[in-house]
């Protein structure tokens, strides 16, 4: 992680310059600076990181194109705050903090020096980062965990051969502390690495990437760029959790302005005030002890009631919006397997129907619960008239509850009419594009990412034919799209800790750098308040990203 910590500062009082305060957009200013190095003089795309002492919320902004950074006084109290930077490569001169006063600006320039030794610079990296330097098209073994681990390990390809088989036995919630296994069955064994050529390939080439054939890495460092322009124009908002262990995959917003979260290794879903930052963590049983824990997909019906995909425990779960009761809706005994994973949920449309949407990573089979009596309909596997089938990952609804299915293992999506059952399937343009997840517009327009395309693709469900847009940045490899209500679409990238912003009529991209590692899942714009969130699954955080143009 490039966040550091640092707690002393030189500190001074000045009035804020008419420049800085239109750079904020947000009226007067509470902290403001230059950031600059020997190597570069002002330094454009650098992110500063403001945060009080005991408290749980963290600001950041970026520098400018003249080096020049400032908080708006509407966003830091008075305080003592420590300030930290991400400017891969580079690192403080010397330690920082500021105390914020009312109703003056106070000056804090910070001094950054060039990172010199190797391993320090490797240790600031993002995948994205190790991705964009690795020899040839690089792998995908950086969905779930950082690739620190990979690099900086000295396995050789024969002990590369023991470890993917056995790191194929554990559940995508698990951490190095928290490690779940998967109960011996049809999922673990769909896991494990079946083709023993293709295993060896991957053993080759990730001892040919790491350090078990010398000091240093065989290939150089390349780092991507900083951002600039317009990707500068930002205020990012990072809440922590009071678990540190938590997991936040999905990140929604409900009517009231609270974000919700789903926990990828824990029985909790979590709400927070961003007013406050409280958090309150609502527990949820095991039904099946020996099974991994945790929720993956989250999102909130029309009423405002969140739900949740209780994965590996076999259950869908519902908090009421009023009363915060707590309820679970286990899938039908008969359909329980030690592989059963209920990953994704959708009631967003369940007003249409009374029906709320799920389906079993396990054999791919589609069911939705009947509300009311709390019946479940399993539809199986989805299949055309003609037989053609389709294995499905994200399962949005759309506004008559029709359901599209994504094909995160191909190059289709499909769509089941509520009524009927029927499926029919449409490829996408862009070959082996893994379409992941997404969210029907108003219009009723279907928005998805295309994972293997490195792109996001709108589906027009009237002409019945799909566009794509690919993303700027190599391996950005985004993992769900929303568009908002001015018409831009939203993606998060797992591997670049960045966050894209798409014009669809102009084609203009603006990439959002992250204040810290965020390995980004869901995502979702709150546009009633111009906010787009996600959750940072291996740190513990929220994060709330406002651009300022």
């Amino acid at each position: 992680m490039i966040l550091h910590r640092f707690t002393l500062a030189f500190i001074s009082a000045l009035v804020c310059s008419a420049s800085v305060q239109a750079q904020t957009m947000q009226g007067p200013v509470a902290l403001q600076g230059t950031v600059s190095s020997a190597q570069e003089g002002a330094m454009e795309g650098v992110l500063v990181s403001a945060k009080r002492a005991g408290a749980t919320i963290t600001t950041t902004v970026v520098t400018d194109a003249k080096g020049d950074y400032a908080f708006p006084a509407s966003r830091l109290e008075a305080g003592h705050y420590a300030i930290t930077m991400r400017a891969v490569g580079y690192k403080l001169k010397q330690s920082l903090a500021a105390d914020v006063t009312t109703g003056a600006a106070t000056s804090a320039d910070i001094v950054l020096e060039k990172v010199t030794d190797l391993h320090q610079l490797a240790d600031q990296l993002s995948n994205g980062d190790w991705l964009n330097s690795m020899p040839g098209n690089g792998f995908g073994c950086a969905d779930c965990h950082t690739l620190q681990r990979i690099v900086n390990s000295t396995h050789t390809a024969d002990e590369w051969m023991q470890v993917i088989p056995r790191m194929a036995t554990y559940s995508n919630g698990s951490t190095p502390e928290h490690p779940q296994p998967l109960v011996p069955g049809p999922r673990q064994a769909n896991e494990a690495p079946r083709n023993q050529a293709q295993l060896r390939r991957t053993a080759e080439y990730l001892a040919s990437i790491n350090l078990s054939r010398g000091p240093d890495w065989s290939y150089p460092l390349k780092p991507l760029p900083r951002p600039q322009g317009r990707a500068t124009r930002v205020i990012i908002t990072t809440y922590d959790l009071p678990r540190p262990e938590a997991m936040p995959h999905d990140a929604i917003v409900t009517p009231d302005g609270h974000a919700w979260y789903s926990d990828f290794g824990h029985q909790f879903i979590g709400e927070l005030d961003p007013a406050t930052g409280k958090v309150t963590d609502y527990a949820f049983p095991t039904l099946k002890p020996n099974e991994p824990k945790g929720f993956l997909e989250i999102e909130a019906d029309p009423q405002g009631n969140v739900w949740g995909a209780g994965m590996y425990q076999g259950l869908i779960a519902r908090i009421d919006s009023t009363t915060r009761k707590t309820t679970v809706y286990p899938i039908p005994e008969e359909l329980q397997t030690n592989s059963t994973q209920e990953s994704m949920v959708s009631p967003q449309f369940s007003n249409v129907d009374g029906k709320v949407w799920t389906n079993d990573q396990d054999d791919h089979s589609i069911l939705r619960l009947d509300v009311k009596t709390g019946q479940f309909e399993n539809l199986g596997q989805p299949k055309t008239a003609d037989g053609r089938t389709i294995v499905g990952y994200g399962i949005p609804p759309d506004q008559h509850n029709n359901l599209y299915v994504l094909q995160f293992r191909g190059s289709e999506i499909g769509r089941i009419d509520a009524v009927t059952k029927e499926l029919k399937i449409y490829k996408t343009p862009f070959a082996a594009s893994r379409p992941r997840r997404g969210r029907v517009d108003a219009e009723g327009n279907l928005w998805f990412a295309e994972f293997g395309a490195n792109a996001v693709a709108m589906f027009d469900p009237k002409t019945e034919t799909i566009k794509e847009w690919l993303l700027p940045i190599k391996h950005s490899n985004p993992y769900d799209a929303v568009r908002n209500v001015k018409g831009e679409v939203w993606t998060g990238s797992e591997y670049t800790d960045r966050v894209t912003r798409l014009d669809p009529a102009s084609g203009e991209f603006v990439d959002y750098l992250m204040p810290q590692e965020v390995n980004i899942r869901r995502v979702f714009f709150d546009d009633a308040r111009n906010a787009f969130w996600i959750g940072a699954n291996h740190s513990a955080e929220l994060l709330k990203v406002e651009p300022l143009d």
